[in-house]
Formats: structure tokens, C-alpha cells, sequence
């Protein structure tokens, strides 16, 4: 015969105890993890005190202000003491956060060859962070003044395609800036007549994101993508200054190249050379592009330019 066993009343309460005693500790933990989550979200936000020389204006005061309330699903965060001028912040988290900075300079990537876009009413140029493993971008309007910069990075901006958008930055007076110099736009010219035939032949497209853009600037070619620095080649210019015997050189396949790594501020590109040619051409390429650029162009080179 098959017996059942049956808890006694006070094991049942027992069991029944521990159950009530199991939950009440999952509760608690998930209070206690809201609770602390929602006193980092309400944590002031430190920014530090950089560049920006019209942070105290009068529009910038009025801008900041104005700002909602709310931006991308994050809260307006107060600014940690010694708060600068013409900032703002909204937060989440320790890390979900929006910054925004009022009256800053703008960055030297801001050149014809830049690619901006326009998003509700104002034209931005998109940056992004050329540090390894970052999803860091800021955004810089480019036709108002003073000058705008958002930062966030891919955590941040969630499901959003940027931060900007409900900024209200139409609302800033409306201004044409001078672009900074293009790369290589800069650089001493040589003898160009053999290069139509390497100008004529290069590719559409360079390390999948790049494209080709049009470009004014004479025995020049350009590829751009959004939110990096252009790749662009410049053919028939003058030997590289800082060329030296004896120097560092790099073999990529066929071409010999001098990388010139004298970086400008606001700037990861560097100047490479391809050496031993019938003409002196020079490509700007930047660090997290360089080695898919310099391989592809490099073969172009090999092809449609004579060893010298």
C-alpha cells in the first residue's frame, strides 16, 4: 500500500513562511536596485570647463534656458559645482547620459569635404570618437552662431537616431562660417602632368563606408562618410618636407610610403607619401581608416603611375 506524505500545520506554515520570506527578498532587492539606480540618475553631472568663448554670451544664456525638460527619454541632470558656462546635461544613469555645451569653436574637421546634415532646421556636422571600442559622437551646428556641441554615445542615444533634434537650435541666429582648410589643400605643389591617368582610375568607394565626393581642388580626389574624416589623395605635389635618409619607411605591397604622423590638434590623420614614382603623391588618411585606404590606393598607384 502507497502512502502520501502529509506536512504537518506547522511544517506547511514553515514552507509557506520561507516562500513569503524568498519573495520579500527578491523585492527588496529590486527596491534597493531602483532606489540606488534612481539616486545615480539624479546625480549631478561634472563637465569640465573647456574652450568655449562665448559660453557667457547673452544667446547662449537664453538657449540654455530654453532647453526641454526631457531629451531622448533622459532627464535634464543638474551640473555639478564648479558648474562652466553655457552647459547642460540629461541623464539615466552613471552612464546614460546627453551633454551639451553652448559657444565652443568649431573643429577643425569642418572643411568642404565635410558631410553635414540637416535635422530640424539646422545643419550639423557629426563626429565621431576615433578611440578603439568608444560609441562616443558629438554634433556641432554649423550655421548658427554660437556654436552648438552635443555629445552622446550609442548607449545613450538608445533607440534615438541622434540627440539634437528637439534641441530647439533653429532658435540660435542663423550664421555662415568659414570651413578650415581641406587636408592637403595646404601642401606645396609639384609637377601634376602625369596624373590624369591615376586620377581617372581610382575608386568609387575605399573601406566600405567611404565614397567618392566632388571636389574643386585641382589634381585632387576625395571619399567621405559620415561622422569620419575624409580619405584624400593629392597628386603632383612637392616632396615631403620632412623626408629624411634613413627615415622609417613602410613597404605596402608595391609602393614604398613616408607616413608623415605630424597630427594637427582635432585631428587623428596623417600625410602619407608614396615614394619612388614618376610623380610625388600624397594621401591623408585617417588612423582608423589607414591601412584599408593605403592598401586599395596603393594598388591604383602601382598601376597607372611608372617607377621613377
Amino acid at each position: 500500500m502507497s502512502s502520501t506524505y502529509q506536512p504537518s500545520r506547522s511544517g506547511r506554515t514553515a514552507i509557506y513562511l520561507s516562500l513569503v520570506l524568498a519573495v520579500a527578498l527578491v523585492l527588496g532587492v529590486v527596491v534597493g536596485a531602483k532606489l540606488v539606480f534612481d539616486r545615480a540618475a539624479k546625480q549631478p553631472v561634472a563637465m569640465s570647463d573647456l574652450p568655449a568663448p562665448l559660453a557667457d554670451s547673452p544667446e547662449c544664456a537664453d538657449f540654455i534656458a530654453g532647453l526641454p525638460d526631457e531629451l531622448i527619454g533622459h532627464d535634464r541632470a543638474e551640473i555639478a559645482e564648479p558648474a562652466p558656462d553655457g552647459v547642460a546635461a540629461w541623464a539615466s544613469s552613471s552612464v546614460e547620459r546627453v551633454t551639451l555645451r553652448c559657444g565652443v569653436d568649431l573643429p577643425l574637421q569642418y572643411t568642404d569635404y565635410a558631410p553635414t546634415e540637416t535635422i530640424d532646421g539646422v545643419e550639423w556636422l557629426l563626429i565621431t570618437d576615433a578611440t578603439p571600442g568608444s560609441t562616443l559622437a558629438s554634433w556641432f551646428t554649423v550655421d548658427r552662431t554660437p556654436v552648438v556641441a552635443v555629445t552622446a554615445d550609442e548607449e545613450s542615444l538608445g533607440r534615438a537616431d541622434n540627440p539634437v533634434e528637439d534641441l530647439g537650435a533653429s532658435a540660435l541666429p542663423a550664421a555662415g562660417h568659414e570651413p578650415f582648410p581641406a587636408p592637403l589643400s595646404q601642401l606645396a605643389a609639384g609637377d601634376g602632368a602625369r596624373c590624369g591617368d591615376l586620377l581617372d582610375n581610382l575608386p568609387d568607394t575605399l573601406a566600405e563606408e567611404y565614397s567618392r565626393i566632388d571636389v574643386a581642388e585641382p589634381l585632387t580626389a576625395a571619399w567621405a562618410a559620415n561622422g569620419l574624416e575624409p580619405v584624400v589623395l593629392r597628386c603632383g605635389v612637392a616632396p615631403p618636407e620632412n623626408y629624411q635618409p634613413g627615415i622609417q619607411l613602410n613597404q605596402v605591397n608595391d609602393i614604398v610610403w613616408f607616413e608623415d604622423t605630424t597630427l594637427a590638434n582635432g585631428t587623428t590623420s596623417s600625410t602619407w607619401f608614396a615614394l619612388g614614382r614618376d610623380v610625388d603623391i600624397a594621401v591623408s588618411v585617417p588612423q582608423e581608416t589607414g591601412n584599408a585606404a593605403v592598401v586599395a590606393l596603393g594598388e591604383v598607384i602601382s598601376a597607372r603611375t611608372a617607377e621613377q
